[in-house]
């Protein structure tokens, strides 16, 4: 009946259906976006943050915490209330960048067009060994999102008046000579301490579990003892690699390879090219007549690359005498295109011709025949090319194959197997994460744990876990998620139990030693009756390595000792112990000043007052801030 079932849902009428069900939610989903719903996702000062410029921060931050991050970050990203917070984190750069940006218009910073320019003119992005390139400053941004010039001018302006009035701000922020030797001397502050460690085990051997608290602990913390979910599986595989290693490639299959793409190895005619723009504004025909009046003077004799600096409004181009460097055909605007490739000889210059940025006229400065490289240069290479083209080609025809197979004979890989000529192999225990190739995809775990599999225990669909590889897999065994049994976790309760106890008796022990310490009583027998005693360090260091963490970092945040008390407290140790810790003595050590301190020092109060002053902005704007972000994964 299953195997009915999968058989009907490929027939016309389910596609069909199908294809209705799409076309619902697919006019349902226009309609959505074509109302009047506020979908911003905050407001500021009468200002929205749309959910696009959301959605572009979101990702953006996203991409580089994945980057520094990778799989700790993911498993993040799987902790719902986390996400949660990690967008609302957005939602506020958002409004303090909006805040900021709004201070800045009030307060009339501008960034000129001059300073615009120098600034990508000397961007390394967009220089070629040293040097700024036009064709790769166009291509650079445009793979950026930024479609004209103009629109990555007016970002580059936001950013950059941002960052003038912010960097204004922290930079007037220093530190005062006397602060930068109160916080070397803080660094460099040595102190004479003593400290007895007192460990657990000692405590453990006079404590007993009853079995009512072992059942207690049990019922209370059943997720502590949970079985994972966990299946193996039977799976026949596919690899290019290893179809590749049959395949035969002669010198013939080579050269139809190379004559079919002649045009991968042709290049295609290039030409340099000057270009005078003269932008419209309010006046077509001024603004034409402009241009026919410099086109006159070319024509007379003056120089172009002088005219191109004076007036043409791609200001870029025109301090290089107008040159837009090579050019094949396709790369400019269709008009300036055929213009430009309708030029005869090094040295033509066009007529004035009109595109939709204004009217140009266009010098030929150079020219670059049509080359094609010939097979010898290429034989080896296309060699590999053709023998991996022709191992793609029969693995498609194969997966084609095992697909159809193991669809037909469900119940069963043996069929399957012997049509592609493969090995059926069993995988290791798999969970939902955390698996070997080729089981560390989603798409193969999603299949191994489908219901397909585990429930009608049948073949899964063939898996692409790479665009080089695909499987077809079944069920071997599986292992459902549940309760670990009383009996298998009764002595790791026991022990978990006998160490909280151990710990609670200890805390105890050293509290009232430290009580009697503080009181000035000498408690060095006591301290023998628990297998220890005091260890004396004299001069240690805030940022010592020879004496455990938690022990220097409560030794510098115990008072100075005076006369008549004694300084003195606990800390955790690592090993699940505890110390009690007296200071005997500072030691103050004189120290010259220290640059990186006081960079330290100013950064701290660089971002303190960077942080006031949001502050001080929110505290006087109206901010609303929408739910919508919580929709967004």
């Amino acid at each position: 009946m299953l195997e009915n079932i999968r058989e009907s849902s490929q027939g016309m009428a389910a596609k069909i259906i199908l294809g209705l069900v799409i076309l619902t939610f697919a006019l349902a989903g226009i309609g959505s976006y074509t109302n009047s719903t506020d979908t911003s996702v905050a407001d500021v000062n009468g200002e929205k943050i749309t959910q696009q410029d959301f959605n572009k921060a979101y990702q953006a931050q996203r991409n580089r915490m994945q980057q520094q991050f990778g799989d700790m970050f993911e498993n993040l990203a799987a902790d719902p209330t986390y996400m949660a917070n990690f967008r609302n984190g957005i939602v506020d750069n958002l409004i303090n960048e909006r805040l900021v940006d709004q201070n800045s218009a009030n307060l009339s910073i501008k960034v000129s067009d001059d300073r615009i320019k120098e600034t990508i003119r000397t961007m390394p992005e967009f220089q070629i060994d040293g040097v700024f390139d036009n064709n790769r400053y166009l291509a650079m941004i445009n793979q950026a999102g930024f479609y004209q010039s103009s629109d990555f001018r007016d970002y580059l302006r936001l950013e950059m008046s941002r960052r003038q009035l912010t960097q204004a701000l922290v930079a007037s922020e220093f530190s005062l000579p006397y602060q930068s030797s109160m916080a070397a001397k803080l660094q460099n502050q040595k102190r004479d301490i003593r400290f007895a460690t007192i460990d657990l085990e000692q405590f453990k051997s006079a404590i007993a579990v009853t079995e009512e608290e072992i059942k207690n602990f049990y019922q209370e913390n059943q997720a502590r003892f949970m079985n994972q979910e966990k299946v193996k599986v039977n799976y026949i595989a596919l690899n290019v690699a290893d179809i590749a290693k049959d395949v035969m490639v002669s010198d013939d299959d080579v050269k139809a390879y190379y004559e079919e793409n002649i045009k991968d190895f042709r290049q295609e005619e290039q030409r340099k090219i000057s270009h005078i723009l003269i932008e419209i504004n309010d006046d077509e025909a001024k603004d034409k007549a402009e241009a026919e009046s410099i086109l006159a003077k070319i024509n007379a004799g003056e120089d172009f690359a002088e005219l191109a600096k004076k007036y043409s409004a791609d200001t870029f181009s025109g301090e290089n005498g107008g040159d837009l460097d090579w050019l094949e055909r396709g790369s400019m605007d269709e008009v300036f295109d055929e213009q430009a490739f309708a030029l005869n000889g090094v040295g033509d210059v066009s007529n004035v011709v009109k595109t939709e940025y204004g009217f140009h006229i266009i010098k030929l400065t150079d020219l670059k025949a049509e080359e094609t490289q010939p097979l010898s240069d290429v034989f080896e290479e296309l060699k590999v090319t053709v023998s991996n083209q022709k191992a793609q080609e029969e693995f498609f025809v194969l997966q084609q194959e095992m697909a159809r197979v193991s669809f037909e004979f469900p119940d069963s890989l043996d069929d399957a197997a012997e049509a592609v000529k493969a090995k059926i192999m069993t995988s290791d225990w798999l969970s939902r994460a955390g698996n070997s190739a080729p089981f560390e995809t989603p798409k193969a775990i999603d299949a191994a744990f489908s219901d397909l599999v585990l429930t009608e225990n049948l073949n899964s669909d063939v898996i692409e876990v790479s665009d080089s590889m695909a499987i077809v897999m079944r069920l071997n065994e599986h292992q459902t998620a549940n309760v670990k049994p009383l009996d298998e976790v009764t002595e790791a309760i026991k022990a978990t139990l006998i160490a909280q106890k151990a710990k609670e008796e200890a805390r105890s022990t050293v509290d009232a030693l430290l009580a009697k310490l503080k009181s000035g009583t000498d408690i060095s027998d006591k301290l023998v009756q628990y297998g220890t005693s005091f260890e004396t360090k004299a001069d240690l260091a805030r940022f010592a390595t020879d004496v455990e963490r938690s022990i220097v970092d409560k030794a510098f945040t115990l008072a100075h000792p005076k006369e008549g008390s004694v300084s003195a407290g606990l800390s955790d140790l690592s090993n699940g112990g505890f110390a009690l810790i007296e200071v005997q003595a500072v030691n103050t050590v004189e120290a010259d000043l220290d640059a990186n301190i006081q960079n330290q020092q100013v950064n701290q109060l660089a971002q303190s007052a960077y942080l006031s002053y949001v502050e001080a902005l929110k505290a006087n704007a109206s901010i609303t801030k929408n739910s919508l972000v919580t929709s967004v994964n």
